[in-house]
């Protein structure tokens, strides 16, 4: 009998704050994960990894790392236990051979903030991918196609970032500037055409680019869900607001959905 494949997430994850607050958007990340087949293990591509070459996590306990500042104390004490899996960190060496086995980092907020509210239990193995800034989006791109078979071994890829992310645009309301909704909504309509060569050079899109992405950390663990999906699979949206001015929280999720569309 053939497996499905795990389905893959991309998760607009705005603040740190969500880890510990209960709002809409969180809700809707528990909501959505509750309703998945559970994974064997769980993947994760954060915007807040950058190394000079692709790494991945490969110890048996990987720490919390806070890695923000300004925020509650209740923030800075947050552990989230989750195991790491040494034995999948091989097994992505084996598929990307460049990829080399990490043993100093950890789980980022880019990680945990989401994952806290999806599997507050921490039950299942978490391994972080960095992203390597010496590639191109293109090059992201192409290894993310290399790791499509994790998902036929029960892995859930988990890309977290945001679509349009500008924190010196910020605007401390629940509301959105209209260049950054009218950004966040050009992206749906190119993610959901399967325009991945539009996707490569999003600063080309819209004189709005620039103000929405002035760095692309945010934008490039899109790639990495986009990359390991199937031809014609599946994708639906969720989370599809931008708020406090220029912090897109859109999300989506590939396989195991009925349909696609721009909500």
């Amino acid at each position: 009998m053939i497996q499905a494949p795990t389905p893959a997430l991309f998760i607009g994850h705005g603040s740190p704050m969500n880890a510990i607050e209960a709002n809409r958007f969180t809700r809707a990340w528990a909501e959505r994960f509750a309703a998945l087949p559970c994974p064997q293990t769980i993947l994760c591509v954060s915007a807040h990894w950058e190394t000079d070459g692709a790494k991945v996590t490969a110890m048996e306990r990987p720490r919390t790392i806070h890695d923000f500042r300004g925020f509650p104390a209740e923030l800075f004490a947050i552990d989230y236990p989750a195991p790491g899996s040494p034995a999948l960190a091989e097994r992505l060496q084996q598929l990307v051979p460049e990829i080399s086995l990490d043993h100093t980092w950890g789980l980022d907020h880019g990680a945990w903030s989401v994952l806290r509210p999806m599997r507050p239990a921490a039950d299942l193995p978490v391994l972080q991918l960095s992203l390597d800034r010496r590639r191109s989006p293109r090059e992201h791109l192409e290894l993310a196609r290399r790791l499509r078979p994790l998902r036929q071994e029960g892995v859930l890829v988990l890309g977290s970032g945001n679509l349009v992310h500008n924190l010196g645009r910020i605007l401390w309301e629940d509301r959105a500037h209209g260049w950054a909704e009218a950004f966040d909504q050009l992206l749906a309509e190119r993610i959901i055409s399967g325009s991945l060569e539009d996707l490569l050079d999003p600063l080309a899109l819209s004189p709005d680019a620039g103000l929405s992405l002035p760095s692309l950390e945010h934008y490039l663990p899109l790639l990495y869900v986009l990359g390991v999906r199937d031809p014609g699979e599946p994708l639906a949206f969720f989370n599809a607001e931008v708020t406090l001015g220029a912090i897109a929280m859109r999300s989506f999720q590939v396989g195991g959905v009925g349909g696609s569309g721009v909500p």
